[in-house]
């Protein structure tokens, strides 16, 4: 019998950790920790270094960074896949749903309207920058991934996205990602996520490449304005999308310590 207990326990100890680093995996893809693991995530860096970095980034005093520092790569996984990151994110939502109901009813003409951008604002890349170590951009790679159509939608978001919907405005997607090559998986990922009607998606086409993200995005609101839309809420997890002209009568940043678009 003691034999039979002593078996047992050295197959507990030889599988148990196995199954828990299986566990925690799969926890984290989903964006949510097992009931199991303690808080904070093993792993998580020198945090107050990395907490001190993640705030000049959200400020806008840390730029033209290309990667993630090498002492915070395990403090970035867990802020975005340990809960902290979609409370952030709730709060940004929470923040723009308020401003948009204090916002009278919008006119008749229809024009009172939204813009937000796409990538880590609608859709998540998170599994796409955590296999890589939150390493540098690789277009290649990345677009390999965006025409897969399987970005997650960011829930905080797309209670947003609804909402304005509901109050009336008007709701413009304005994203960087290629035209061309990525149009109808963009599309497609972005009605699975539960962003379906919109009034425009507007990808980079032809004529805006090469041009950064502050160029693009401002000839679009430019061109929007032109239209006849009044602009009353911008969202973006860049500063990029957030600057330039006609950038909207508020902005609202979305965290996303994860890369740098100029």
């Amino acid at each position: 019998m003691a034999r039979s207990v002593s078996a047992h326990r050295a197959l507990v100890a030889f599988f148990l950790p196995w199954l828990l680093h299986c566990a925690r995996l799969e926890a984290a893809a989903e964006g949510t920790p097992p009931w199991f693991w303690p808080w904070p995530p093993v792993g998580g860096g020198d945090d107050p270094y990395c907490l001190s970095w993640r705030v000049m980034v959200e400020a806008n005093n840390a730029k033209g960074w290309r990667t993630v520092p090498a002492p915070c790569v395990g403090y970035v996984r867990g802020y975005m896949a340990w809960g902290q990151y979609y409370r952030d994110v709730g709060s940004v939502a929470d923040q723009a749903a308020a401003y948009a109901a204090q916002i009278s009813a919008p006119a008749a003409d229809g024009l009172d309207a939204w813009v937000l951008d796409v990538d880590d604002t609608c859709l998540s890349n998170q599994p796409y920058y955590q296999a890589k170590q939150f390493g540098a951009y690789d277009p290649v790679a990345f677009k390999m991934w965006a025409s897969r159509g399987v970005c997650p939608g960011i829930p905080a978001m797309q209670w947003l996205f609804q909402t304005l919907k509901g109050r009336g405005f008007r709701v413009f997607l304005v994203t960087g990602r290629d035209e061309e090559t990525l149009g109808s998986s963009t599309a497609a990922n972005l009605a699975a996520a539960g962003f379906s009607g919109y009034d425009r998606l507007i990808m980079r086409g032809t004529g805006y490449r090469g041009q950064t993200s502050v160029a693009f995005k401002s000839a679009v609101r430019r061109q929007l304005a032109a239209e006849g839309y009044r602009l009353r809420g911008n969202v973006g997890d860049q500063w990029s999308d957030l600057q330039g002209g006609c950038v909207g009568d508020r902005v609202f940043k979305v965290p996303n310590p994860m890369y740098f678009v100029p």
